[in-house]
């Protein structure tokens, strides 16, 4: 299981998807201040890097979607990168609004932070090395909890700092029961499955083996109310103020 502070007595841990990204142009301090305004208890990103060595938070491979800028982004060094409007395509509210580096976000969103490291290749070119340096940096250990669906960097994290607490990511489309079943090679403390994955069986049965278990990705409140009911410990949400409303902070 988790460190206590990971969970919530009563309800989920509520964890903010790429910040409060429904309102806020995901995977940017506007949507990490958004989130914490919104008293989410943490807040879920990707981690990437770039060609010059920094590790930046965005979730898609290119740059496109959310900056116009058709190239990988372990392509583009963050001299380009820092350049780049990854707001306007959300609402001109957010214009000029960019992708800001790991040690940022750390710096400014001071609860619990999910960094996923997003890589799909087995050699991830530093990525957990550096993410692990950042994070020590920060000297944000004790409130970080690292994530994958590649099962390399999990292998790399534990390896690097064992100490930071390590999930497995994986979905309904993946071979999931051998990748789960490999969960105490990577020393994983957290299942992290996509929600249609969490029946109440699967859930006790990883509770036994010792795992807290967070589902992604969940916008309805009532569904929410059943996961946790079957036991799921923290949701991943884009409405974290939907889900503050149906269990809100005691007076």
């Amino acid at each position: 299981m988790l460190p206590a502070h990971f969970n919530r007595t009563g309800r989920p841990l509520l964890w903010a998807h790429r910040g409060a990204s429904a309102e806020a142009p995901e995977n940017t301090l506007a949507a990490f201040s958004l989130a914490l305004a919104q008293d989410a208890d943490g807040v879920e990103l990707d981690a990437q890097r770039c060609a010059s060595g920094e590790v930046v938070v965005v979730h898609d491979e290119s740059l496109a979607r959310t900056t116009g800028l058709g190239t990988l982004v372990t392509d583009a060094p963050y001299s380009v990168i820092r350049t780049l409007d990854a707001g306007a395509w959300k609402s001109a509210r957010f214009r000029g609004e960019r992708i800001p580096l790991l040690a940022e976000t750390l710096e400014a969103f001071p609860r619990l932070v999910n960094v996923e490291l997003k890589c799909d290749r087995a050699d991830d070119r530093g990525l957990t090395a550096e993410v692990v340096r950042v994070v020590h940096a920060a000297r944000a250990q004790d409130r970080v909890l690292l994530s994958s669906f590649n099962l390399g960097c999990l292998w790399r994290a534990r390896s690097m700092a064992p100490a930071i607490p390590r999930a497995l990511l994986f979905e309904a489309e993946q071979r999931w029961i051998l990748r789960s079943a490999l969960a105490p090679l990577l020393g994983a403390r957290a299942m992290h499955p996509e929600r249609v994955l969490a029946t109440p069986e699967r859930v006790s049965r990883w509770h036994k083996r010792g795992y807290s278990v967070a589902c992604w990705t969940v916008d309805d409140p009532e569904v929410a109310a059943r996961l946790h009911g079957s036991g799921v410990n923290g949701i991943f949400t884009n409405v974290p103020a939907l889900m503050r409303a149906r269990w809100p902070a005691p007076p």
